[in-house]
């Protein structure tokens, strides 16, 4: 049994790039610490009688010394580093001795407590570095857990890191020194995937909202309010994220859960039940004055809001795209003739169908959590999910696979958060914009929405439009079911400097969408 008294440790970062480390041993448990110290960038000396030949192999390449005999005082010499690992104990003990007497900081591998330091189990991803120590006891379930760190942290990881890196530069110089800290812990939880793919100009902007909206001077008109909010744990997820942002601003929300119309329905396919089936609830909390803002999918707002409302604010998008959702088939074209797919959504069986016309599509209901146990209860080969959603709630099926934007053409709005309020509440809608508003995701959802109301055309209409902003450009992807049966795409590039342009971009598009179905 261990000691209840545990030795007490301080997890540091020791850099040996281009230190001399010292391994004393020549078997399996040198050569894992071996390959650990080259990834470190140290310079390798091996001293043992025997030599393993894949760690003679390892040193020979990487350039180290090997010193094949018994240990000697002076192998030490120049070291910064040592490992002992052989199979007697009395050695090992001997040059941890030495080692400590010299200043040399030393890993004992078979008694952990005997050394200075540990070598933990390492994950590297570019500049990212994970470490799991298990105190020494059980090294096989460090590695394991080190596995399954690599495993969920992928390269994206490492490149917000990066985005990151240049978002502290942007800050040292454009943002005063006392409050640099606070806008950088904002940063930092913003989502992965969307500092992943940021662009220079994107950066520039976030940073920008992100001093404004932490800076900017509080009203005092609210200090509270309430947001009406449906109960599904997405819901309340986006909901919770809104809420944050304005608590940064010194607005407290408390939250009203609301159950709609298309969350009590779950019999029907959503366009049997109606348009707006996830909205008016919110919206006769917000007409009552039960609550004063709501917080919407994008995608379920209909393309002109009723009078009285208005949306104070779009947030930025997460991955807008569609993703199939299989516990055995890796992509759509890996599933089986006449595999059943499961989908409320008349646009993706319309673009789907295009591309498999042998699937057979079946209505689904419910939330997502409910939608993957029925994946995994064998009620469906696959179902087609937001990307959005599944990463805000950071789940996914064994095989989570995203189509790319003009595969599968994604829902208006889809991905963002819409914030609807009273129109005339201005104060409440200054710091909602200040709070969420993100200028890119905000054109090319005005744009999507704009060619959805040109349609008359609801959020359930078989009809995908995408719009992405970089800088003042605009690049538009468009399809829709004619009436023959047929997909229709567009796809298209604009420039864009306002609000009023992403609109007129948007009737343009719609103009051109009506033609090309109608043709």
């Amino acid at each position: 049994m261990r000691n209840s008294c545990a030795i007490m440790s301080l997890p540091v970062s020791l850099r040996l790039t281009d230190r001399l480390a010292a391994i004393v041993g020549g078997g399996a448990v040198a050569l894992r610490k071996a390959q650990s110290l080259i990834d470190a960038g140290a310079r390798l000396r091996i001293i043992a009688p025997q030599i393993d030949p894949q760690l003679r192999t390892l040193i020979e390449r990487s350039g180290g010394e090997r010193i094949e005999r018994a240990f000697e005082s002076g192998d030490l010499d120049g070291c910064t580093f040592v490992v002992v690992a052989t199979n007697n104990d009395a050695t090992n003990a001997a040059v941890v001795t030495l080692a400590q007497l010299n200043g040399i900081l030393c890993c004992d591998a078979v008694h952990p407590e005997r050394g200075d330091v540990t070598m933990l189990a390492t994950v590297r991803n570019d500049e990212l570095t994970f470490t799991v120590d298990s105190g020494g006891s059980t090294p096989a379930y460090a590695l394991r857990l080190a596995e399954e760190i690599r495993a969920h942290f992928g390269p994206e990881y490492a490149a917000a890191g990066r985005t990151l890196a240049l978002m502290r530069d942007l800050v040292k110089i454009t943002i005063p020194a006392e409050q640099r800290a606070e806008v950088m812990r904002d940063l930092a939880h913003r989502d992965i995937s969307l500092l992943a793919n940021m662009s220079l100009h994107e950066a520039e902007n976030a940073v920008e909202e992100a001093h404004n909206a932490l800076h900017t001077p509080v009203s005092r008109v609210h200090s509270s309010v309430v947001c009406a909010t449906r109960g599904s744990a997405l819901a309340l997820t986006q909901t919770k994220m809104v809420a944050a942002r304005l608590a940064q601003r010194g607005i407290a929300t408390t939250l009203l859960q609301i159950t709609t119309r298309g969350d009590t329905t779950v019999d029907r396919p959503i366009a049997a039940v109606g348009e707006n089936v996830f909205v008016k609830e919110l919206e006769h909390a917000l007409a009552e004055r039960r609550a004063d803002y709501a917080v919407h999918s994008a995608k379920d707002l209909p393309s002109s809001l009723a009078a009285g409302f208005s949306l104070a604010a779009i947030s930025q998008r997460e991955d807008p795209r569609d993703a199939l959702c299989s516990e055995r088939y890796a992509s759509v074209d890996a599933l089986p003739i006449g595999a059943r797919i499961g989908t409320s959504s008349p646009r993706r069986v319309a673009q789907l169908r295009q591309r498999r016309p042998d699937l057979v599509f079946a209505d689904i209901r419910g939330n997502i959590d409910t939608r993957l146990r029925k994946l995994r209860d064998g009620d469906y080969d696959a179902i087609i999910l937001a990307m959005a959603g599944l990463r805000r709630l950071g789940i996914s099926a064994t095989h989570t696979h995203a189509f790319a934007i003009d595969d599968l053409v994604p829902a208006v709005g889809q991905g963002a958060l819409a914030i609807e309020i009273r129109s005339d509440d201005a104060e409440l809608r200054h710091e909602l914009f200040a709070a969420i508003n993100h200028r890119d995701t905000a054109f090319a959802v005005t744009c999507e929405r704009a060619a959805l109301a040109e349609l008359q055309a609801g959020c359930n209409a078989p009809i995908g439009i995408h719009a992405v902003v970089t800088d003042t450009t605009m690049h538009v992807w468009a399809a829709a079911l004619n009436a023959n049966g047929a997909i229709v795409r567009l796809q298209s590039v604009h420039a864009v400097e306002t609000l009023e342009d992403a609109h007129a971009v948007g009737v343009r598009i719609g103009q051109d969408l009506s033609l090309a179905r109608n043709a």
